[in-house]
């Protein structure tokens, strides 16, 4: 029987699991790592969560949520069980398991940026004892946890641990699962969507899949944690490739007169080898425009170029630019320049009815609308305010949908359920429509683009 820690056994810590009495410690109280913590503790697990933000902290400490889709109550629900937040990595030590969920961008240079999972790493590595499990979820190229993550961990912690790779072996555990969040999806329950899994050894896995084996119905064996990393990207990338499909299809279609959503919802009717996708103002959230190029950079070590995932990256980028050049040719039409025109933009969230802003193209467009000498307004419902980020600095308030009429053009980027497109439709001097938000409708005033 394996030896885990002193008089800890792999089947007894698999007990504690299977229990629900195992400590679980997820580190980045964001858009994964939050539902992540909800969902252990409707299993009746001890959940602390780590964040260096002391608002998040505070927030859920008081029993609040700072994302729209997470009620207080289920907060709430969780502190009952036992949940709690906090910034002191310290408590590490208590845990049996440690998933990480942090963001992973890209630089300037749109070369990965994993500062936030090394910083992550060299925070808990102090506090780490013999026997804990040490999963990362943060979406990253293949080889981040054995060749930066173990490393770090192995170099870091006060008891001089080695990470365990064979049977038998004391020391921690490590293992990659991919977070496949979906925000704004209520079609398939979160624990209904299967959990693949990739451990440094065979104790690795056999824990990982213990863990979330208790709240997923279903965990997806690989044999590495490089296979699980890349079957991440493959994910990704298998959607901003179909998307950049439809995207550059959609600019041959206008050219051509014909109307892409079309002939899209024709082509799906076939039972068969087609998947519809739609083509959209550019990509956004945190992993389908960044995947690419994480997996991009990380070939050329390799001496290996991706010229298809490569291109799809480019089409998809730059579809803001599109977008800007259809805004400014509507206006011409109507013997506006672009400079100078009253121009609001409908949504900022990446897409509808949700509050996350992570690369969406809503930010480029209004720079870009900026840069010509636009004035520009926007609305979004989960957006009172916004300021400056990683790759914007826009300084904001919400608009309200009020007069439509003074603007020289409604621009719709993000199609939230909650707008009322025949109300914009019949207000506005001019819509622009970059979702088929205005489907059905029909005016001289609507230019789909």
């Amino acid at each position: 029987m394996t030896s885990l820690a002193a008089g800890i056994t792999l089947a007894e810590l698999k007990l504690r699991i299977e229990s629900r009495e195992a400590r679980i410690g997820i580190v980045g109280m964001g858009y994964v790592g939050l539902p992540l913590a909800l969902l252990f503790s409707n299993e009746r697990f001890r959940v602390t969560g780590f964040d260096i933000a002391a608002d998040k902290v505070n927030t859920l400490n008081s029993g609040g949520s700072y994302i729209v889709r997470i009620s207080p109550e289920s907060i709430q629900e969780a502190k009952k069980a036992g949940f709690r937040a906090t910034s002191d990595y310290s408590e590490i030590t208590a845990m049996d398991a440690i998933i990480i969920c942090v963001p992973t961008p890209l630089n300037e240079y749109h070369e990965p940026d994993l500062s936030y999972v090394t910083g992550t790493v060299h925070s808990i590595a102090p506090h780490i004892r013999e026997g804990q499990l040490i999963v990362l979820e943060s979406t990253t190229y293949p080889g981040t946890t054995d060749d930066v993550v173990v490393p770090i961990l192995e170099k870091n912690n006060l008891r001089g641990l080695k990470v365990a790779h064979n049977d038998g072996e004391a020391g921690v555990h490590v293992a990659f699962s991919p977070e496949r969040e979906d925000p704004g999806n209520d079609t398939v329950a979160r624990h209904d969507i299967p959990k693949v899994v990739g451990g440094c050894g065979h104790v690795a896995f056999e824990l990982s899949s213990a863990m979330y084996g208790s709240i997923f119905r279903r965990v997806v064996a690989v044999s590495s944690p490089a296979a699980a990393e890349m079957t991440k990207l493959l994910e990704n990338i298998y959607r901003c490739v179909n998307i950049a499909l439809v995207n550059e299809l959609k600019q041959l279609c206008m050219r051509m007169g014909i109307d892409i959503h079309e002939v899209i919802d024709a082509a799906k009717t076939k039972p068969f080898g087609f998947q519809a996708f739609y083509p959209g103002p550019g990509l956004g959230g945190h992993c389908i425009p960044i995947d690419p190029f994480y997996l991009s950079w990380k070939a050329k070590e390799y001496d290996f170029r991706t010229r298809f995932i490569e291109l799809a990256g480019e089409v998809n980028t730059a579809m803001p630019y599109f977008v800007i050049e259809q805004t400014a040719a509507a206006l011409n039409e109507r013997t506006k320049a672009i400079k100078g025109s009253k121009i609001l933009v409908l949504g900022l969230a990446y897409k509808r009815d949700i509050d996350d802003l992570r690369e969406s193209p809503s930010l480029t467009i209004i720079e870009l609308l900026r840069e010509k000498g636009a004035i520009v307004s926007y609305n979004d419902p989960f957006f009172p305010t916004v300021g400056r980020g990683r790759h914007y600095d826009l300084n904001m308030t919400n608009t309200p949908l009020d007069d439509l009429g003074q603007y020289d053009a409604v621009l719709i980027v993000t199609d939230h359920t909650t707008y009322d497109y025949p109300g914009i439709v019949e207000q506005a001097q001019l819509v622009i429509d970059t979702r088929n938000a205005t489907k059905g409708l029909e005016s001289p005033n609507i230019v789909r683009c």
